[in-house]
């Protein structure tokens, strides 16, 4: 795919996006319906904001995929694992648009997770099989523990990604980052449709980051957190499952660092507090942050942080091998739980995940 194709199908998927974000935001206002309301104790909006950033990303990647295939007849070309993403990613979107309008408890929210996983696995066959040689002993094959280790894999994302949508940007922007990396770096998007959902969350991200007003506001939902997280869980097992594209898993984990290290730091602290990792709490790292720094400062030190450590796990996939990067990453994981849950004191009044 050429480069001035990639952009040419960026630019659609940006204005696309743009375009039905803004539709789905007036329709939402005007019939009061997807809004989430402002509260003293728990959320940081002064004004009720619509939650249609999730299906307006959806309705944008579906339009854009659309024109695109017409455009170049690529009706009997769509991939399988694309096509099956897509449509697990509706039914996804269906099920936690739900969820955003009556809250479902968390152990449904779990089996639906797991089961849209599923699904992904036994139609296309993709999944977990190896994790390479991270230990230095030698490749490890999964066996019969594969569809579980990938299951779990791929609800462990969706939950990080949904847990660290606390601040405007933060989720998209992380999403966006390691689709970025991890196309480029492994060669996947220039024989995929990756960039009609970075155009479609770029869109989303004019309104979420306010960049056309502070009252044009739309947020993710959980129906897109959960949504964006499912696709950069499935990116990241696909392309270092697939010896087509030459990069690692231990690189794809360095990717999403930051939402995987926030989900599996806050769960330890929970649990040895005594508190449910579903439960309500300040504790995450964008709340510590803001302890010190306004929202968009800490916003944009997440973002630089988290594209340094994309940068350094790229120069260690280039220059070492997946051993050395395990252990650093082990390393950086302890460092980051002894700062952030140990160092810096989580505020104790209520905030949802």
């Amino acid at each position: 795919m050429a480069n001035d194709l990639i952009l040419s199908i960026l630019l659609l998927s940006i204005f696309t996006s743009i375009a039905i974000n803004g539709i789905l935001r007036g329709l939402s206002k005007r019939g009061n319906i997807l809004i989430d309301l402002p509260d003293r104790s728990r959320k940081f909006h002064k004004r009720p904001t619509p939650l249609t950033g999730g299906l307006g990303i959806f309705i944008s990647i579906m339009l854009s995929a659309k024109i695109y295939i017409d455009l170049n007849e690529l009706n009997d070309f769509i991939p399988i694992f694309s096509e099956s993403i897509i449509y697990t990613s509706l039914a996804l979107l269906i099920f936690f648009i739900f969820d955003d309008y009556k809250h479902i408890r968390y152990i449904y929210r779990l089996i639906f997770q797991s089961l849209s996983s599923l699904v992904i696995i036994l139609v296309t066959d993709v999944q977990i099989r190896n994790f390479g040689n991270l230990l230095g002993f030698g490749g490890y094959e999964l066996g019969i523990l594969s569809i579980p280790v990938t299951i779990f894999c791929v609800v462990g994302v969706m939950n990080a990604f949904n847990m660290i949508d606390g601040i405007n940007g933060l989720c998209a922007g992380s999403a966006l980052l390691m689709l970025l990396f991890s196309g480029f770096y492994s060669g996947f998007i220039y024989d995929s449709l990756l960039i009609l959902v970075i155009g479609s969350i770029l869109g989303f991200l004019v309104f979420n980051l306010r960049i056309i007003g502070k009252k044009r506001n739309v947020f993710l939902g959980d129906s897109g957190s959960n949504v964006l997280g499912f696709m950069v869980a499935w990116v990241a097992i696909y392309c270092s499952q697939n010896q087509s594209y030459d990069i690692s898993a231990m690189t794809m984990v360095w990717f999403i660092a930051i939402p995987l290290l926030d989900c599996i730091g806050l769960i330890i602290s929970r649990t040895l507090r005594g508190i449910s990792w579903a439960a309500p709490g300040r504790d995450h790292i964008h709340h510590k942050l803001m302890l010190r720094f306004s929202p968009d400062s800490s916003l944009l030190i997440l973002i630089l942080f988290s594209t340094c450590i994309s940068l350094f796990a790229i120069y260690l996939d280039k220059n070492f091998n997946e051993t050395l990067s395990f252990y650093v990453f082990v390393f950086f994981a302890i460092s980051y739980y002894l700062i952030f849950h140990f160092y810096i004191k989580p505020k104790t009044n209520n905030e949802n995940i």
